[in-house]
C-alpha cells in the first residue's frame, strides 16, 4: 500500500509567472476530458478551494472570475492538483454546460489534421 504524505497547503508555495499568475487546466472529473485553460492568482487559488466554486483571474478584465457566475456554466471542484514543478494546476471538475466562451463544451474543439483545422464539435444549444 502507498503511503500518502500531507501537510498544509499554501499557496505561496506555488510557482507564479511574472503577473503573479498561473496556469490552471479544467478537466471533467467523470469523463476526463480537458475542458479548458485559464489563469489563476494565489487569491483565485484560496478562493477555489474555499469555495469549492472554480475561481480564476480574468487578465482582460482585470478582475477574478468565478466560472458560471454570470453564463451558469459552473465549475464544481473536485480535486486540486499541483504539478511537479509547482507551476501549472489541474482542477477536475463537475461541468455544468459549456466550458467554452463560444458556447462549446470544451475549448479545445480545433484540431490539426494533415495541415487543415478541423472543427470538432459545434456550439452547444
Amino acid at each position: 500500500m502507498q503511503k500518502v504524505f500531507a501537510m498544509t497547503f499554501d499557496p505561496s508555495t506555488l510557482t507564479y509567472n511574472d503577473a503573479g499568475l498561473i496556469p490552471a487546466i479544467a478537466q471533467d472529473a467523470t469523463s476526463g476530458e480537458v475542458l479548458m485553460m485559464a489563469w489563476m492568482n494565489a487569491e483565485a487559488v484560496a478562493k477555489t478551494l474555499e469555495t469549492g466554486r472554480v475561481t480564476y483571474w480574468s487578465r482582460s478584465r482585470q478582475s477574478f472570475w468565478i466560472k458560471g457566475e454570470s453564463s451558469g456554466h459552473v465549475q464544481e471542484l473536485v480535486d486540486f492538483r499541483v504539478d511537479c514543478d509547482r507551476d501549472c494546476l489541474l482542477v477536475t471538475v463537475n461541468q455544468t454546460g459549456a466550458a467554452c466562451h463560444t458556447n462549446r463544451r470544451t475549448c479545445f474543439y480545433t484540431a490539426v489534421r494533415q495541415g487543415d483545422e478541423v472543427e470538432l464539435m459545434k456550439p452547444m444549444e
